[in-house]
């Protein structure tokens, strides 16, 4: 499965990841119908900021995800597709905020007004196959690939490194 992977050299903490992902799950899905909806949509990737460096942060759809075991409603689940998710499932998220709790990558966020937990669902991919996030990333710091192909070509880029 592929996955949203991060190479944090490139990143330049513009945060044009974050707004294509709320434009993305607009109803207007354009970026001016998405300032004028009177419900705004809801960004599901984070660029956290620190004085070491910046950071996309998103959901990393764990192979064995703790959100799913805390879910006590039963809406956060995991599609065909391996997406985790709490949306179109078999019980409505309550608000209870357990996956916000116990996400250990802090990207599941509590919007109170709709009683929702909020994360990345992947319901952003073009005809392509490829996230918002990633297709608005400039810099190419996000990637929407397999694993082991990121880790090759990280391996790859620090071995031309030593050469020069």
């Amino acid at each position: 499965m592929q996955e949203v992977l991060v190479d944090k050299e490139r990143c330049l903490g513009c945060r044009s990841c974050e707004l294509a992902c709320a434009v993305a799950h607009s109803a207007s899905k354009t970026l001016l119908g998405a300032v004028g909806e009177a419900k705004k949509p809801l960004k599901r990737i984070f660029v956290h900021q620190t004085e070491a460096g910046k950071i996309p942060l998103n959901c990393r759809h764990c192979a064995e995800a703790p959100c799913i075991d805390a879910c006590i409603a039963g809406a956060m689940h995991r599609t065909a597709e391996g997406v985790v998710t709490n949306t179109g499932g078999p019980a409505e998220c309550t608000g209870c905020w357990m996956c916000v709790m116990v996400c250990p990558y802090g990207v599941i966020r509590s919007e109170i007004a709709q009683r929702l937990a909020v994360k990345c669902d992947r319901e952003c991919l073009d005809e392509a196959g490829e996230p918002a996030c990633v297709r608005a990333c400039q810099t190419r710091a996000l990637k929407y690939v397999e694993v082991d192909d990121f880790s090759r070509e990280k391996r790859e880029r620090f071995l031309i490194s030593l050469k020069s």
